[in-house]
């Protein structure tokens, strides 16, 4: 991987289209593989594992769920963001709606960054190490952050996305082969991979014995009720992590904010060569997103049915347990020599989403605060400088954070997830509003985003001081839409009550021009380079899982 990378990088990168854009000249494969190396991370194989544990099969929606915002990135989005031609999608907003709104956007990016990515992840990570080996937990976070966080610093995007490539192929097959090891675990004497498969199924179902009970002793913790399903994918309203209105709604409030202005991730689009291998990029990650609740999400319904005495354990703890699931299983099933191949991939995940979010980060500081508000007029070759020293800056401020995370006790998974429904509803309210409607101006995308955060802070305040409040309203999913609905509409109300935008913010690049829609350009000149025939194929995937796990 040091290879590569140092392989990728060693182009000179005095231009910061080079040192943040990677040249724009990622192809279709590197862009949909560093985009899934990018989401992966120990989110996924600490935090979702352990989620699976904890409630079962619906985590896997998460997943699978992200084919109505990859759809909806395919076919509007991805055309519209490369003919801006911008660096960052703060930038865009500026180019929509104002000066402010790009600021603002900036300065929750990078903090979002920070806290619930960059923390979490390197958190993770020290967590692993510091179970395998005994090391000190701010000792294994300093470890994972510095060794991540080098190859950001020495070659911007160009590096990380090639990179990202080959470590997403040794994350799905490393992966791959715990899960498939842990069912025949389960088989016991039979060694038989489909008997171990129907016994993680059937213990799943928690009909009888201790899965039963541990079941109905935590259910009131997870659905406010007396029992749950774990291989269902349709949960309760009040469920806490996968209510049935976030099936749709999450696109709206969460997805459409993380995969498509989610500066860490639609950075490999903005990298790719043209429309064609940003469109192809996405729908390999399409791919990548029907498999890998295999990796993630099974082996958690396998350490249930395995441990089921775990989730005796009070709320709080058994939780944070949980999350100690995948390193056991290296631990118990692998023999010394595979289990460096497995460490491999879990540190790739931290490397590769550690990387991609420092790149990001720095990109939105040089260019979005740095160069607009400080320097004006710095050189490119500066402006790279400010890239390197800020991206270290900020990898130290998340090690100090990282160490701290362990003090809220909890879900890895719910932390994460619960920070992504606060700050992604009012951007992303305001973003698809301002795509498909010209007369959303900037008085009305201001309001909605600071009342967005406003009320946001409230209803956790509310929940907290008020044993009273409904049900329904805890799970921060429910709370995410809700947030949405409120910006959506105070955003509509404000703009047709002010005057219009000026016609430079509602131009074809900024706006969807539904007279001159160019959604058919660039799908493939031959049937098996076909866009559409490839996007189709990953859709019917995604929609005959959910129907089997309804």
């Amino acid at each position: 991987i040091c290879g590569i990378g140092y392989w990728a990088g060693r182009k000179k990168k005095e231009q910061s289209e080079d040192y943040f854009l990677a040249g724009r000249t990622l192809p279709w494969y590197v862009v949909g593989s560093s985009f899934i190396a990018s989401n992966i991370s120990t989110e996924h194989f600490i935090g979702m594992i352990g989620a699976a544990f904890v409630y079962g099969i619906c985590v896997a929606m998460s997943e699978w769920g992200n084919v109505i915002s990859f759809s909806f990135l395919i076919w509007l989005f991805i055309p519209f963001l490369l003919s801006a031609r911008v660096f960052t999608t703060p930038e865009f907003m500026e180019k929509r709606f104002n000066a402010a709104i790009r600021q603002f956007f900036a300065i929750v990016t990078i903090i979002s960054n920070i806290v619930a990515f960059l923390a979490a992840v390197l958190y993770g990570g020290g967590l692993a190490i510091h179970k395998l080996f005994g090391w000190n937990l701010w000792i294994s976070i300093v470890i994972i952050g510095v060794l991540a966080g080098s190859w950001t610093v020495y070659g911007g995007l160009r590096s990380v996305a090639w990179m990202d490539l080959f470590t997403v192929v040794i994350m799905i097959a490393g992966g791959s082969l715990v899960t498939i090891l842990g069912l025949y675990m389960l088989s016991g004497d039979s060694h038989s991979l489909v008997e171990g498969f129907r016994i993680m199924l059937d213990r799943n179902q928690a009909q009888s014995g201790v899965w039963k009970e541990v079941v109905a002793q935590n259910a009131r913790h997870i659905v406010q009720m007396d029992e749950y399903h774990r291989l269902s994918v349709v949960q309760p309203l009040t469920h806490e992590v996968s209510p049935w209105l976030s099936l749709v709604t999450s696109f709206l409030s969460v997805s459409l904010w993380y995969n498509v202005i989610n500066q860490f991730m639609i950075q490999r689009v903005l990298g790719a060569k043209n429309a064609w291998h940003a469109r192809m990029g996405i729908v390999l990650a399409g791919y990548m997103k029907v498999i890998l609740p295999f990796i993630v999400v099974v082996p958690g319904l396998i350490l249930f049915a395995a441990y089921p005495e775990v989730m005796r354990l009070p709320w709080q703890e058994m939780r944070m347990e949980a999350d100690k699931g995948y390193v056991h299983m290296l631990q118990t099933l692998l023999p010394i020599g595979l289990r460096g191949l497995f460490l491999a991939a879990l540190f790739g995940a931290i490397q590769s989403t550690v990387n991609a979010v420092l790149n990001s980060t720095s990109t939105v500081f040089t260019l979005d605060i740095y160069h607009r508000l400080l320097k004006k007029n710095a050189s490119e070759k500066h402006l790279v400088l400010v890239g390197r020293v800020s991206t270290i800056l900020i990898l130290f401020i998340s090690i100090f954070l990282a160490g701290f995370i362990n003090r809220l006790g909890g879900s890895l998974f719910v932390y994460i997830q619960s920070l992504y429904a606060f700050f992604a509803p009012p951007f992303a309210a305001i973003f698809l509003l301002g795509i498909l409607f010209k007369r959303i101006n900037a008085i009305g995308a201001t309001a909605a985003v600071f009342l967005g955060f406003l009320f946001g802070i409230a209803v956790k305040v509310y929940i907290q001081v008020d044993p009273t409040h409904p049900q329904w309203l805890a799970p921060y999913a429910n709370q995410s839409f809700l947030n949405w609905a409120i910006c959506a509409f105070t955003c509509v109300v404000v703009s047709l009550l002010t005057r219009p935008p000026s016609p430079c913010q509602v131009t074809d690049q900024l706006t969807i021009n539904w007279k001159k829609l160019n959604i058919f350009d660039d799908l493939g000149r031959r049937w098996y380079h076909s866009v559409i025939l490839w996007w189709g194929i990953f859709a019917l995937l995604i929609i005959a899982l959910v129907i089997v796990f309804w």
